[in-house]
């Protein structure tokens, strides 16, 4: 079901996708094409689509095609989604202690609607910032590790 998606295959590409998406909200999955948890994000990004089409626009960004971003996101654990509105990236709270992106699959489609409606209704009341609808159970944990230089 990825084929379906769009590929952002350059830095230019995800800086064009970003500053051009207007009222909509702009989801970037980054990861592998031959990682099978990106494969099952792929697959729900895919079938709702159409279903978020009016809220949001969907391209899939391999990382090691656009190195700057992986660095400049820190996307050390793929897949890891991020979200835009208006050139701006909108932050959620998903209970864990990174906000900047949504690391892994979600657990099913509703799951996926539910986030994109939430960032979409807060994004167009100015918000950068924005509460998970998600039961936090459903929001894969991970430890960020940090190093000291």
């Amino acid at each position: 079901m990825a084929y379906v998606l769009p590929r952002l295959l350059t830095k230019k590409d995800v800086d064009s996708a970003i500053k051009s998406t207007v009222d909509k909200v702009l989801v970037l999955r980054f990861g592998r094409e031959t990682d099978a948890v990106c494969l099952q994000l792929d697959e729900i990004l895919a079938k709702n689509q159409m279903k978020v089409s009016k809220m949001a626009d969907m391209f899939i960004v391999d990382v090691d095609a656009v190195p700057v971003y992986t660095s400049y996101f820190d996307i050390t654990l793929i897949p890891a989604t991020i979200f835009f509105f208006n050139g701006q990236h909108i932050k959620v709270d998903w209970s864990t202690p990174d906000h900047t992106k949504f690391i892994g699959s979600f657990r099913n489609s509703q799951d996926f609607i539910d986030v994109v409606e939430v960032i979409f209704r807060g994004a167009m009341k100015g918000k950068l910032m924005v509460t998970s609808p998600l039961d936090p159970a459903n929001v894969p944990k991970y430890s960020l590790l940090y190093k000291d230089f």
